[in-house]
């Protein structure tokens, strides 16, 4: 590792070399290489080589590319730019970065990184990439299994903007298509499962165990602190577990359910955790232990399959507390790990105590049925170190997915997928009998432990040249699993690994006749006890669109309900909604990438693993940091996988009692929930009146605690989007403390090429490549949350114990994944090949000039927040609604308001109360921005109205908005009361007269839907 960081620094230090472009065909050898350096490399690498622009960008030659991507990303065009920098008075971008960032930060040294690829070549150097990974028919199981997506669905959702492009659902005006969509999931989950109530999804099946054991950690008032996990868990689940234990001091003890003795820790059990069918394919009658569970006063957790549940009986009628497991069988592709949304269920009396997102139905101002996020007081940006919930911790887009399957096929679709798994199972079980092996388990649904007649080394090999990978547990045993994927000429490949040589291979035909399989009648070897009698997803919504036909329609009809970045700018301050290219999604639905199991063996990723490390050396790059891990799968898993890192590296050093983590007021809400996660002791640190940190504050804490410091957190630019002068001061305060920095990489948009964290003193930082990167919200999920560490932290870096990741030191995983969401890292792959170290540079440029232009027209209207000496913000700003309260005005009125001008709010009332935080991006252009602009304007005027009387303080056109078609379609004895017109409330632009996305729902009632909460989908009439 140590080694690999040398090396890395040397090549920043050549920075007249340019990195490897296979591809390019027409690459030119750079002016700047030296000749020494060309001669040494190989023919194809000196043919590929692109230069390096400390200064300017080469001149073009015959051969240039006639575009470039950074174009394409970012929004305006050369003379928008210059009348914007008019308008602020300011001559050039130099002259805007001179005056909002301090000089005491910038970097003069050009980012080191690929020239940038136009959009043909980065797909061609991919493609080639990707076509080192060897697609192996698989049967490893652990969780993840090969699927058939329906087409319908890989199509119109997972390669659909209107889909992949939406925030999390805050505004449910205009979020009702996912929300019913993710309404549904929670009902298929609830179904299946047995259980009372069920969220919208977390992040992975080995985070959601660790989130079960502290809900039951939680429900004993914290007072039991030892949690039980069955040995036959999966591997990667129990180390997830393991690893979130070690924080709260929780004591997970491992061993077997059956033979366990349970009264040596009877008096401290909070909880046990059991697989169901376990990770050896069995399928066990826990229904006995669970009582005895109880009896000791602890709660039973089962991890557990949504397609088994489709036979066996579910968990909730056997006595679980709670069920978890990954929904990725239902219609999501392998992805190497991942993005794949984690299920989550639980008994009635532990609601409230539910982690993640939950979808509730209320009803709107015209007394109709709504859906809306329910119960967001348990959120960390509420409750902060005391949150119950994280609003990072979702994979929406995935849950949307797997929901639409569920809908897609039925009942009767899922019993009878279901069923084909089981029946080859059957089959292929009595064949390897017939080969002379035998099979471990009694009862099964889809896996089979089958210890090896003549060893398993030997048939793994044979396996791996059929191209075939199978589960090896030991040198006698291998473990087998079956998916809806699997096919009879598979199955006969498969039998004929499993036959000795020279041996006859079993006919499976005959097989399945000898046990009475066949299209019309299914295996009898479940024991009835397991065998499910309930039914399940019986709501009319899963019995109507079982055709393409009408699959398609009811897709967009939910779609069309939904706002996205397919209609208009989403300002959103700090959540940085970007272009997210066609160019740079088109990858993540390949075979070679989607199609590979997370615990392949590395002979079979070799494209993964360039390209994953092509990233980490890029991200390292743009970071100024020595390495980076690409294990944690959101942002707050990296804000919590880097603060574990900085205490392992503590603690490393024989220094355990440094638990103090430092964090400004205006902080995230994930940070102090992240910090309180990862065990340290929250201690808040004041900021000014202007917004900037106080340095007195910080310094006095600092001392106080300085036996104790463990990090400071600290987001940059501020989180009131200002570039503070002090902050490196602030990292050298922590440090003489004996202190780490960590700096939440939130706004790190508005630093790339300019300035970096490691260039500040920072000695970790997360990234959001949902927000920098380009990989897309989803509606509120897939993320991505990489961590960079300096040098000294690299040895503390997230490890995985079933591909042996990591050394000595390492924390265990963050993630069940070894690298998160890998399927979607492709993307981030592309933007930054795409727009390379000048455009990646220019796109920060742009993203300070738009936020400045528009904090500039909308300062002559309303009071803007926080700027610094200059007058200047960074990539963001806020504006003040307080100034209206008077009149009844908040900013959820202008929110409501701005759906009726075809936008979404920007984030409300944080980080100051009854504010909005807006945040344009470089993707946006100039004529965008002046009509977001425009409407902000609009309502201003709107609000003088009610200043001057014109219209009344309790019902005016902010008040009752948004304003719905069935509500503008009202009689005139309805609008002869208002003091506005229909016009007025539905176009008060012209520009809407060309496009408009009218809210499906008028305004929300929250309270009302906390107070009665519903969480699973509401009877058919409700959708007429």
């Amino acid at each position: 590792m140590l080694a690999n960081i040398a090396q890395r620094n040397a090549r920043r230090m050549a920075a007249s070399i340019q990195r490897v472009a296979i591809t390019t065909p027409f690459a030119v050898i750079s002016r700047a290489t030296p000749a020494s350096i060309k001669t040494c490399l190989p023919l194809t690498i000196r043919s590929a080589i692109r230069s390096i622009h400390t200064e300017k960008p080469p001149a073009r030659t015959v051969f240039s590319p006639l575009d470039t991507f950074a174009r394409r990303h970012n929004g305006p065009s050369q003379s928008e730019i210059k009348e914007m920098l008019s308008a602020i008075g300011l001559k050039d971008l130099d002259g805007l970065t001179g005056k909002t960032i301090p000089d005491r930060i910038r970097s003069v040294r050009a980012l080191a990184l690929d020239h940038g690829f136009t959009e043909k070549e980065v797909l061609e150097r991919l493609k080639h990439i990707a076509s080192k990974n060897k697609v192996f028919k698989n049967y490893i199981g652990m969780g993840y299994t090969d699927v058939v997506v329906p087409n319908v669905i890989l199509r119109n959702v997972l390669e659909n903007p209107g889909w992949y492009t939406q925030y999390t659902p805050y505004q449910p005006e205009i979020s009702q298509g996912r929300l019913e969509s993710l309404l549904n999931y929670q009902t298929m989950v609830t179904d299946l499962t047995g259980m009372s109530i069920a969220n919208a999804s977390l992040l992975d099946e080995g985070t959601a165990a660790a989130e079960a054991m502290l809900m039951c950690w939680s429900a004993t008032n914290r007072k039991k602190s030892t949690f039980f996990v069955d040995e036959n868990c999966h591997p990667q689940t129990i180390a997830c577990v393991q690893t979130r234990a070690e924080a709260f001091n929780i004591n997970v003890v491992v061993g077997n359910h059956r033979d366990y003795d349970f009264d040596s820790i009877k008096g401290d059990l909070a909880g046990v955790i059991i697989q169901y069918p376990d990770t050896r394919g069995s399928v066990n009658d826990y229904k006995g232990f669970a009582e005895k569970i109880h009896g000791y006063g602890a709660q039973v957790v089962a991890a557990t399959d949504l397609m088994a549940l489709a036979m066996l009986t579910p968990p909730g009628e056997w006595g679980a507390d709670i069920a978890l497991g990954n929904s990725q069988r239902f219609g999501v592709p392998l992805g190497y790990g991942g993005p794949h949304a984690a299920f989550f269920a639980c008994k009635e009396e532990h609601k409230r105590r539910l982690p993640g997102r939950l979808v509730g139905v209320s009803r709107d101002t015209q007394g109709n049925p709504a859906y809306r996020l329910a119960l967001q007081t348990r959120e960390q940006h509420i409750r902060r170190e005391k949150a119950t919930s994280n609003i990072c911790t979702a994979q929406a887009l995935l849950a949307n997915m797997a929901s639409l399957y569920a809908v897609y096929h039925g009942p009767s679709g899922i019993k009878m997928i279901a069923q084909r798994i089981h029946n080859m199972t059957s089959i292929f079980a009595e064949g390897v009998r017939q080969a002379g092996h035998t099979i471990e388990n009694d009862q099964f649904f889809d896996t089979l432990t089958i210890k090896v007649k003549g060893g398993a080394d030997n048939l793994v090999k044979k396996a791996l040249a059929a191209g075939i990978n199978v589960r090896q547990f030991d040198t006698e045993t291998v473990g087998v699993t079956f998916d809806e994927s699997c096919n009879k000429a598979e199955l006969d490949e498969l039998i004929k690994v499993f036959t000795q040589d020279g041996a006859t291979v079993p006919d499976l035909l005959s097989v399945a006749e000898k046990l009475n399989i066949s299209e019309n009648n299914s295996a009898k070897v479940l024991n009835d006890k397991f065998v499910r009698t309930s039914e399940y997803m019986t709501h009319k919504i899963f019995n109507l669109y079982h055709s393409e036909t009408e699959m398609l329609r009811y897709i967009y009809r939910l779609q069309n309900k939904d706002l996205s970045l397919t209609h208009s700018m989403i300002p959103l301050g700090s959540c940085t909604m970007k272009l997210n290219a066609t160019t740079e999604m088109i990858p993540v639905t390949w075979p070679e990438l989607g199609n590979i199991h997370p615990f392949a063996p590395d002979n079979q990723t070799e494209g993964y693993q360039i390209m994953l490390k092509e990233l980490r050396r890029d991200l390292s790059e743009i970071t100024g940091f020595d390495d980076v891990s690409l294990q944690p799968n959101s942002g707050a898993q990296g804000e919590y996988a880097g603060l574990r890192v900085i205490r392992a590296y503590h603690e490393g050093r024989g220094d355990n009692k440094r638990n103090v983590c430092l964090i400004p007021v205006s902080a995230h809400g994930t940070n102090p929930a992240s910090a309180a996660m990862a065990g340290m002791d929250v201690v808040p640190v004041k900021c000014l009146s202007n917004g900037n940190l106080d340095l007195a504050d910080l310094k006095a804490k600092a001392a106080k605690h300085s036996k104790h410091l463990s990090a400071f957190m600290v987001t940059y630019p501020s989180t009131f989007g200002v570039f503070e002068d002090t902050v490196s001061e602030a990292c050298e305060i922590i440090h003489s403390n004996g202190g780490q920095v960590y700096m939440d990489g939130a706004n790190m948009n508005a630093q790339i090429g300019l300035t970096s964290p490691g260039h500040i003193g920072a000695d970790v930082c997360h990234l959001n490549l949902h927000k920098t990167f380009c990989i897309p919200h989803g509606g509120g999920g897939p993320g991505m949350g990489p961590i960079g560490v300096k040098a000294h932290l690299a040895p503390y870096l997230p490890g995985h114990p079933v591909l042996r990741t990591g050394g000595d030191k390492a924390i265990g995983p963050i993630s069940a994944a070894p690298h998160g969401s890998a399927s979607i890292l492709p993307i981030s792959w592309a933007y930054i090949k795409m727009m390379g170290g000048e455009g990646i540079k220019s796109a920060t440029e742009i993203a300070l000039l738009n936020a400045n232009y528009m904090a500039h027209r909308l300062s002559k209207h309303y009071k803007v927040l926080f700027t610094n000496a200059n007058g200047m913000c960074a990539h963001e700003f806020i504006v003040d609604i307080r100034p209206f309260n008077s009149v009844g005005i908040e900013a959820i009125d202008i929110a409501k308001r701005l759906q009726d001008y075809g936008f979404h709010s920007p984030t409300m009332s944080w980080p100051v109360p009854n504010t909005l935080m807006i945040e344009p991006t470089e993707s946006e252009s100039k004529e965008e921005l002046d009509r977001f602009c425009d409407a902000m304007i609009a309502i201003r005027g709107e609000i003088q109205e009610i200043q001057n009387g014109k219209q009344p303080q309790e019902d005016n056109i902010l008040t009752n908005a948004p304003h719905t078609l069935a509500v503008l379609m009202k009689d005139d004895e309805h609008w002869k009361s208002k003091s506005y017109t229909r016009q007025q409330a539905a176009y008060p632009l012209p520009y809407l007269h060309r496009f408009k996305l009218f809210p499906s729902t008028s305004r929300i009632d929250d309270i009302y839907g906390d107070r009665n909460l519903i969480c699973s989908c509401p009877p058919m009439s409700d959708y007429e």
